[in-house]
């Protein structure tokens, strides 16, 4: 049965590779082996496989070749923009810098401009005060005098009706008029003494009427200034609070929480910040005193805002130039373990860099620790805590105080590490986040 399916076979196959016979000749003989069909087409398939595997591997081999070298190039390309971008947002914090610095200069100055005119207001309102305390004696003097005046004439025509009707018993016609005239002459003495003390006083109240519309004009003259000088420092107030409020969003921090737990052990007020007051009279604050209050108000918590600035771990741990390497989230374990998620961000230089603090804070551990080798924890405000792992040398101890910008270790290559790096992290409640939003926030504040 086998025997006919391979002759049927080899029959079949015999229009495509016909039998042949390889000669071997000897010393002993001349030999030859029979190359059936079905051995020629078995080797032909395996030949054709085997060129194939050849090809597919050659093939394979190539584009790794090439993707490697792409692979390179494209992280060669990307250094290069990281630095150009480093670059950039460091000459845009040494203008924002400057910018703050002016703003700040200019606000002292408004300050100051602003308190100046709060006293001229309040000795404006003292003198207004007083000139209406003043008009008011004069219309009561005038209301007075022309009393006293009416009264005068009104007995001036009762004496003369009474010497006209009832003339005393002997007295002569030359001595009634000699009476009347002398009645008539101290009337009239009165009666001009009043009428000079009336215009006196009226010409007095002309006067005190243009002083009050004098003060009246100057007083609005001041008050248009006031309007511009508290139109400005609102805008300035805004413009200085924006860029604080999106720098704390754009790291997944809340403002409003930041500046209530700052407020808890911060309680110290007064000096240029400290709202207007009126007297222990009860009065009510005026408009200018209301805006004046609510500049204050915003001036406080912008100050708030600059101390839980300094709190937060904000900028570069490294001050010299380094290599963006590995970044935060999911990666290729470089020591061949599988993918991992990377909790950090990388930084490459030589060995021995200098690390720096990135914020006020409180050491916590200064040691080894397995996969970091040689690790800095630095506690600080708001739960907020940072990482420096794969150091040469620690440089700080625990429970140490540190501020911004101090010294606590040395690049290196401690630990799983495959070349001299900084590992950063900052775990924000015991969460690792990406340090890069930190350091490029810094960017708004310093």
């Amino acid at each position: 049965m086998l025997a006919r399916l391979a002759l049927r076979i080899n029959t079949q196959l015999e229009r495509v590779f016909p039998e042949q016979r390889v000669f071997l000749k000897s010393d002993h003989g001349t030999h030859f082996i029979r190359l059936r069909p079905a051995t020629q087409a078995v080797m032909a398939v395996a030949g054709g496989l085997a060129l194939s595997w050849t090809i597919v591997a050659t093939a394979i081999l190539m584009m790794e070749t090439i993707g490697a070298g792409s692979a390179r190039e494209q992280s060669q390309r990307q250094a290069v923009v990281f630095e150009r971008r480093l670059t950039q947002l460091s000459a845009d914090r040494d203008l924002r810098l400057q910018e703050a610095t002016a703003a700040q200069d200019r606000f002292s100055g408004a300050l100051e401009q602003v308190s100046e005119m709060q006293e001229m207001l309040l000795g404006s309102e003292d003198r207004r005060r007083e000139l209406e305390t003043g008009i008011d004696v004069v219309q009561d003097t005038l209301r007075r005098t022309i009393k006293e005046r009416d009264e005068a004439r009104a007995e001036i025509a009762r004496l003369t009706l009474a010497l006209d009707q009832h003339g005393e018993a002997g007295a002569t016609e030359m001595g009634r008029m000699h009476d009347t005239a002398a009645t008539l002459d101290f009337l009239t003495a009165a009666l001009e003494g009043t009428a000079r003390e009336r215009d006196a006083k009226a010409a007095e109240t002309l006067a005190a009427q243009g002083e009050i519309l004098a003060l009246q004009d100057a007083i609005r003259l001041e008050g248009a200034r006031n309007d511009a000088i508290f139109a400005k420092l609102e805008e300035a107030v805004t413009v200085s609070m924006e860029p604080l409020d999106k720098m704390f969003r754009s790291v997944g921090l809340d403002p409003e929480d930041l500046i209530a737990s700052v407020r808890k052990g911060y309680s110290g007020q007064g000096g240029p910040l400290a709202p207007i007051t009126v007297s222990t009279k009860g009065g009510t604050l005026t408009p200018d005193e209301t805006r004046a209050n609510a500049i204050l108000r915003d001036l406080d918590e912008m100050n708030v805002y600059r101390m839980a600035a300094v709190r937060v771990p904000l900028g570069m741990p490294v001050k010299a130039s380094v290599r963006w390497t590995s970044g935060f989230g999911g990666r290729d374990d470089p020591l061949g373990r599988g993918y991992r998620q990377h909790e950090g961000q990388d930084l490459a230089g030589d060995y021995g860099t200098a690390i720096y603090a990135t914020a006020d804070g409180v050491v916590t551990y200064a040691g080894w620790q397995s996969g970091y080798g040689r690790l800095i924890k630095i506690q600080h405000a708001f739960g907020i805590e940072t990482r420096f792992g794969h150091l040469s040398q620690i440089r700080v101890e625990v429970g140490q105080r540190v501020s911004r910008g101090d010294k606590i270790g040395d690049m290196g290559n401690s630990g799983r590490s495959t070349g001299t790096h900084l590992h950063y992290e900052v775990r924000i409640g015991g969460s690792a986040v990406n340090p890069i939003k930190f350091i490029k926030a810094a960017s708004n504040v310093f």
